[in-house]
């Protein structure tokens, strides 16, 4: 008979979620299920504390409902990481490059320090590009419903993977890893002469 393990620090944990905005009456922004489960380790920092506190002591097959204010979530929306750029940082083999900084487009950048900043381009004119480097999530209360689907010891590897990393980065927005790890100029401000357009072109809802 396998023995029932309890929601711990260092233990794997796999659960299905639904994620709603504003209380349980509103819209669905995210979900997992069993085919696609959410599996982290617990207590390493990869997810909100607000979630695992949520989880704590629960056991495999327990369902759950987690209400997560904004303020506990990713923060009310910081007017100070809504910020103009320069558009000559965007240009791409000598020219700028038009479709990534199209308004709505999600565009990663990088500071000089080398800390990853997705910002979404709000406007664009001839000399800068606006844009808001809060988090997809800032302002937004959360509310998550969901089941444990197993709870299990992670192996030696896992526990190296998630700690030696500097950021676990879970599968979700149930993510903290934003929090963690740098998520925008939110964290201290972006001076204009310190971001640059990053290679990369997609960016992930909770990952680094």
């Amino acid at each position: 008979m396998n023995k029932i393990m309890t929601i711990a620090k260092d233990k794997m944990v796999s659960v299905t979620y639904e994620l709603k905005l504003d209380g349980k009456d509103g819209d669905v922004f995210e979900k997992a299920g069993t085919e696609n489960p959410l599996t982290f380790l617990f207590g390493s920092g990869m997810m909100l504390p607000a979630f695992e506190e949520g989880l704590t002591n629960k056991n495999g097959g327990d369902t759950f409902e987690i209400s997560i204010a904004a303020a506990d979530a990713y923060g009310e929306i910081n007017e100070e990481a809504i910020v103009d750029l320069p558009k000559h940082i965007f240009m791409v083999d000598g020219k700028v490059d038009e479709e990534l900084i199209t308004p709505g487009n999600s565009v990663p950048m990088m500071s000089t320090s080398g800390q990853r900043m997705d910002g979404v381009v709000i406007s664009v004119n001839e000399t800068t590009v606006q844009m808001d480097f809060n988090h997809a999530l800032a302002g937004e209360d959360l509310y998550f419903t969901g089941e444990v689907l197993e709870v299990r010891d992670a192996t030696p590897e896992e526990l190296s993977a998630a700690y030696s990393s500097g950021c676990g980065c879970g599968s979700s927005c149930g993510s903290g890893c934003g929090d963690g790890c740098g998520d925008g100029c939110g964290d201290g401000g972006c001076e204009t002469e310190d971001c640059s357009c990053s290679e990369e072109k997609s960016s992930g809802c909770g990952c680094c």
